[in-house]
Protein backbone atom coordinates (compact mmCIF):
# COMPACT_ATOMS: atom_id res chain seq x y z
CA UNK A 1 0.00 0.00 0.00
CA UNK A 2 1.41 3.36 -1.00
CA UNK A 3 1.32 6.47 1.14
CA UNK A 4 -1.46 7.94 -1.05
CA UNK A 5 -3.47 4.72 -0.58
CA UNK A 6 -3.00 5.04 3.18
CA UNK A 7 -4.11 8.67 3.09
CA UNK A 8 -7.19 7.81 1.01
CA UNK A 9 -8.09 4.91 3.31
CA UNK A 10 -7.61 7.11 6.37
CA UNK A 11 -9.77 9.84 4.84
CA UNK A 12 -12.47 7.33 3.98
CA UNK A 13 -12.48 5.82 7.46
CA UNK A 14 -12.64 9.31 8.98
CA UNK A 15 -15.74 10.13 6.92
CA UNK A 16 -18.96 10.02 8.97
CA UNK A 17 -21.04 9.10 5.92
CA UNK A 18 -18.87 6.09 5.17
CA UNK A 19 -19.05 4.90 8.80
CA UNK A 20 -22.81 5.39 9.04
CA UNK A 21 -23.26 3.64 5.69
CA UNK A 22 -21.16 0.64 6.72
CA UNK A 23 -23.11 0.18 9.96
CA UNK A 24 -26.42 0.80 8.18
CA UNK A 25 -25.70 -1.77 5.46
CA UNK A 26 -24.75 -4.40 8.04
CA UNK A 27 -27.92 -3.69 9.99
CA UNK A 28 -30.14 -3.82 6.90
CA UNK A 29 -28.67 -7.18 5.80
CA UNK A 30 -29.43 -8.69 9.20
CA UNK A 31 -32.83 -7.02 9.54
CA UNK A 32 -33.92 -8.16 6.08
CA UNK A 33 -33.13 -11.76 7.03
CA UNK A 34 -35.04 -11.45 10.32
CA UNK A 35 -38.12 -9.91 8.71
CA UNK A 36 -38.28 -12.18 5.70
CA UNK A 37 -41.90 -13.21 5.22
CA UNK A 38 -43.37 -10.33 7.22
CA UNK A 39 -45.63 -8.27 4.96
CA UNK A 40 -43.80 -5.06 4.17
CA UNK A 41 -40.57 -6.29 5.80
CA UNK A 42 -39.11 -3.45 7.86
CA UNK A 43 -42.23 -1.34 7.23
CA UNK A 44 -44.40 -4.14 8.62
CA UNK A 45 -42.19 -4.27 11.71
CA UNK A 46 -42.45 -0.50 12.14
CA UNK A 47 -46.24 -0.69 11.88
CA UNK A 48 -46.23 -3.42 14.53
CA UNK A 49 -44.04 -1.18 16.71
CA UNK A 50 -46.77 1.48 16.59
CA UNK A 51 -49.49 -1.11 17.13
CA UNK A 52 -48.00 -2.57 20.32
CA UNK A 53 -48.10 0.83 22.04
CA UNK A 54 -51.00 1.15 24.45
CA UNK A 55 -51.76 4.77 23.63
CA UNK A 56 -53.59 6.52 20.82
CA UNK A 57 -50.43 7.13 18.76
CA UNK A 58 -51.15 4.15 16.53
CA UNK A 59 -53.74 5.81 14.33
CA UNK A 60 -53.33 5.34 10.60
CA UNK A 61 -52.66 9.02 9.88
CA UNK A 62 -49.87 9.23 12.45
CA UNK A 63 -48.30 5.99 11.26
CA UNK A 64 -48.36 7.14 7.62
CA UNK A 65 -46.83 10.51 8.50
CA UNK A 66 -44.13 9.18 10.83
CA UNK A 67 -43.04 6.37 8.53
CA UNK A 68 -43.36 8.38 5.33
CA UNK A 69 -45.72 5.85 3.80
CA UNK A 70 -48.46 6.88 1.40
CA UNK A 71 -51.79 6.31 3.19
CA UNK A 72 -53.00 4.02 0.40
CA UNK A 73 -49.88 1.86 0.64
CA UNK A 74 -50.19 1.85 4.44
CA UNK A 75 -53.77 0.60 4.13
CA UNK A 76 -52.61 -2.36 2.05
CA UNK A 77 -49.82 -3.17 4.52
CA UNK A 78 -52.24 -3.03 7.44
CA UNK A 79 -54.67 -5.23 5.48
CA UNK A 80 -51.89 -7.82 5.05
CA UNK A 81 -50.96 -7.69 8.74
CA UNK A 82 -54.63 -7.92 9.68
CA UNK A 83 -55.15 -10.99 7.45
CA UNK A 84 -52.33 -12.70 9.35
CA UNK A 85 -54.04 -11.87 12.65
CA UNK A 86 -51.22 -9.57 13.79
CA UNK A 87 -53.21 -6.32 14.04
CA UNK A 88 -56.80 -5.10 14.18
CA UNK A 89 -58.30 -1.71 13.41
CA UNK A 90 -60.31 -0.10 16.19
CA UNK A 91 -62.25 3.15 16.30
CA UNK A 92 -60.41 6.04 17.95
CA UNK A 93 -61.31 6.91 21.53
CA UNK A 94 -62.38 10.49 20.80
CA UNK A 95 -63.27 10.16 17.11
CA UNK A 96 -64.69 6.91 15.77
CA UNK A 97 -63.62 7.88 12.23
CA UNK A 98 -60.01 7.85 13.39
CA UNK A 99 -58.90 4.22 13.06
CA UNK A 100 -56.25 2.98 15.47
CA UNK A 101 -54.05 0.03 14.58
CA UNK A 102 -53.76 -2.27 17.58
CA UNK A 103 -51.59 -5.37 17.86
CA UNK A 104 -53.26 -8.67 18.64
CA UNK A 105 -51.67 -11.09 21.09
CA UNK A 106 -50.07 -12.84 18.10
CA UNK A 107 -48.82 -9.47 16.80
CA UNK A 108 -47.33 -8.59 20.19
CA UNK A 109 -45.61 -11.97 20.38
CA UNK A 110 -44.17 -11.68 16.86
CA UNK A 111 -43.04 -8.09 17.50
CA UNK A 112 -41.32 -9.24 20.69
CA UNK A 113 -39.52 -12.03 18.80
CA UNK A 114 -38.48 -9.69 15.99
CA UNK A 115 -37.29 -7.08 18.46
CA UNK A 116 -35.17 -9.68 20.27
CA UNK A 117 -33.66 -10.83 16.96
CA UNK A 118 -32.91 -7.21 15.97
CA UNK A 119 -31.28 -6.60 19.36
CA UNK A 120 -29.06 -9.61 18.69
CA UNK A 121 -28.09 -8.13 15.31
CA UNK A 122 -27.32 -4.78 16.96
CA UNK A 123 -25.17 -6.53 19.57
CA UNK A 124 -23.20 -8.32 16.83
CA UNK A 125 -22.70 -5.11 14.85
CA UNK A 126 -21.59 -3.18 17.93
CA UNK A 127 -19.56 -6.02 19.47
CA UNK A 128 -16.29 -4.34 18.52
CA UNK A 129 -17.16 -1.46 20.84
CA UNK A 130 -17.19 -3.64 23.95
CA UNK A 131 -18.33 -1.73 27.03
CA UNK A 132 -18.67 1.44 24.93
CA UNK A 133 -21.62 0.03 22.94
CA UNK A 134 -24.37 1.39 25.26
CA UNK A 135 -22.74 4.83 25.30
CA UNK A 136 -22.41 4.76 21.50
CA UNK A 137 -26.06 3.81 21.11
CA UNK A 138 -27.08 6.62 23.47
CA UNK A 139 -24.93 9.15 21.62
CA UNK A 140 -26.27 7.98 18.26
CA UNK A 141 -29.86 8.40 19.47
CA UNK A 142 -29.06 11.88 20.79
CA UNK A 143 -27.40 12.82 17.50
CA UNK A 144 -30.43 11.54 15.60
CA UNK A 145 -32.78 13.51 17.86
CA UNK A 146 -30.82 16.73 17.40
CA UNK A 147 -30.07 16.28 13.70
CA UNK A 148 -33.12 18.38 12.94
CA UNK A 149 -36.84 18.26 13.09
CA UNK A 150 -36.96 15.40 10.65
CA UNK A 151 -39.53 12.63 10.76
CA UNK A 152 -38.62 9.01 10.18
CA UNK A 153 -40.51 9.25 6.91
CA UNK A 154 -38.41 12.17 5.67
CA UNK A 155 -35.21 10.29 6.48
CA UNK A 156 -36.48 7.18 4.68
CA UNK A 157 -37.43 9.32 1.69
CA UNK A 158 -33.97 10.92 1.60
CA UNK A 159 -32.29 7.50 1.74
CA UNK A 160 -34.57 6.21 -1.02
CA UNK A 161 -33.82 9.26 -3.20
CA UNK A 162 -30.08 8.93 -2.62
CA UNK A 163 -30.21 5.20 -3.37
CA UNK A 164 -32.04 5.89 -6.64
CA UNK A 165 -29.44 8.49 -7.62
CA UNK A 166 -26.59 6.12 -6.85
CA UNK A 167 -28.13 3.18 -8.72
CA UNK A 168 -29.15 5.03 -11.88
CA UNK A 169 -27.16 3.80 -14.87
CA UNK A 170 -25.48 6.27 -17.14
CA UNK A 171 -23.27 9.29 -16.79
CA UNK A 172 -22.57 10.21 -13.19
CA UNK A 173 -20.33 13.10 -14.13
CA UNK A 174 -21.28 16.14 -12.09
CA UNK A 175 -23.56 14.13 -9.79
CA UNK A 176 -21.48 14.74 -6.67
CA UNK A 177 -22.56 17.73 -4.61
CA UNK A 178 -20.45 20.86 -4.58
CA UNK A 179 -18.37 21.34 -1.43
CA UNK A 180 -20.78 22.46 1.25
CA UNK A 181 -23.69 21.41 -0.95
CA UNK A 182 -26.30 18.80 -0.22
CA UNK A 183 -26.92 15.39 -1.70
CA UNK A 184 -30.61 15.97 -2.23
Amino acid sequence: MTSSDTTAATALHADLGWALGAVFRAYVRGADAVMEGLPGGARGYQILAFAVQDDASGNQGTIARELGIDRTVLTYLIDDLERLGLVVRRPGVTDRRNRRVVATDAGRELWSQLQAALCHIEERILAGLGDDAPAFRDMLHRAAATAGETSVGEVCEAVRDLTLKLTQPGDRQGSAPAPGGSLG
